[in-house]
């Protein structure tokens, strides 16, 4: 029955982009170790799988790309 977890939250962690797989992962670390901390092992794999689907925080940086256009203007947005 774990294993059957287990392969689901790989599957569908791997099929998810990049930034929403970092939130997918955040997600799985907390929801499973709450899940441990509550209902030990089984808590931990239903925590995990929880997590995993509700998403976490993102902990990757933000960072500002500025450019000028052809009349001297800068513009900058958010990445």
């Amino acid at each position: 029955m774990h294993k059957i977890f287990i392969v689901a939250a790989f599957a569908a962690l791997t099929a998810i982009p990049t930034s929403a797989q970092e939130r997918a992962v955040t997600g799985a670390a907390i929801g499973a170790g709450t899940g441990a901390a509550i209902a030990g092992p089984p808590g931990a794999v239903v925590g995990g799988v929880a997590g995993a689907v509700i998403g976490g925080p993102r902990i990757s940086g933000r960072h500002r790309v500025c450019w000028r256009d052809h009349h001297g203007y800068r513009h900058c947005h958010w990445r």
